[in-house]
């Protein structure tokens, strides 16, 4: 679904959600993440690095770039496509290694 054509009112699985298709849904539901409404509130780093030890590799930052899109997604903000997250993830990553903590 593109993110400039989604109706919140009809978000009910995750594929609903703005930026996740079928693997995006996988990797929320091996997160524990069943419904949209369990994004809310959501530390999007910690879920990306969650998701890195479960499967054991890390994966690509447009991954976190998209968790950012759907947890902003489900506090309110408006949909937007996950290349709009980058700098925020650039500037979450940073803050992360500045603070001496190690990747997961």
């Amino acid at each position: 679904m593109h993110p400039d054509k989604v109706n919140r009112a009809a978000v009910r699985q995750l594929t609903d959600l703005p930026n996740i298709g079928p693997a995006g849904a996988r990797d929320l539901q091996l997160l524990g993440i069943s419904r949209p409404q369990e994004l809310a509130g959501r530390d999007p780093l910690a879920l990306y690095w969650q998701l890195c030890d479960l499967t054991g590799e890390r994966h690509d930052p447009c991954v976190l770039d998209t968790l950012i899109s759907v947890v902003r997604f489900a506090d309110g903000a408006e949909p937007r496509p996950w290349w709009h997250y980058t700098a925020e993830r650039k500037a979450l990553m940073a803050n992360w290694a500045a603070q001496g903590r190690p990747p997961g």
